[in-house]
């Protein structure tokens, strides 16, 4: 009886395993600020600052009141757009209460539910989060590293205001979580 010949794909899908490159770390390149905005901060009223002006600040200027006052502004403005959108998901979901004959119609909206209240859910671990930020403020612990006491970066926390680690510190935890579990 005659073999019959695997293809190509099928061949290599059998042979040793390749040596799938691990990629480097990200390692943080200097931010390049605009130094036309530098001074924006001193004379603009801070509900009025963009995000390039925040990044185009001194690092000597940071964390000073402008800066803080910046970010608080932005964790207020987020907290308050997430409890506006949980109103709308309560609204949303008394509305969808509808009997629906057809069992596949009734699994998408059932399915489109789930998926909103696990939104939901993020946004409210995300709400705890931004307490937490907004206390550290008030603290004066924010924008510096939880475990390394380095500062943060603005650009961080322009990205991500509840960061409570340097981009470093992150990078090692993930690092560790991937190779021991959570």
């Amino acid at each position: 009886m005659a073999q019959s010949v695997a293809s190509t794909a099928a061949k290599s899908s059998y042979g040793p395993a390749s040596e799938v490159p691990i990629p480097a770390p990200l390692v943080p390149t200097a931010v390049k600020k605009d130094g036309k905005l530098a001074n924006n901060w001193k004379t603009k009223p801070v509900d009025q600052l963009t995000d390039p002006e925040i990044l185009a600040m001194p690092d000597s200027e940071y964390m000073n009141d402008v800066q803080l006052a910046a970010f608080r502004l932005k964790l207020v403005v987020l907290k308050r757009d997430i409890l506006s959108n949980a109103g709308e998901t309560t609204e949303h979901l008394r509305e969808d209460t509808s009997v629906v004959p057809d069992p596949a119609d009734r699994a998408t909206i059932e399915e489109e539910h789930a998926l909103e209240l696990r939104t939901r859910d993020r946004e409210r671990k995300l709400l705890k989060k931004i307490e937490q930020s907004i206390s550290r403020i008030d603290a004066g612990d924010y924008g510096y590293c939880d475990e390394t006491g380095e500062a943060i970066g603005v650009g961080r926390l322009l990205a991500r205001p509840t960061a409570t680690l340097s981009l470093e510190a992150q990078q090692r935890r993930e690092l560790k979580q991937k190779m021991f579990g959570d």
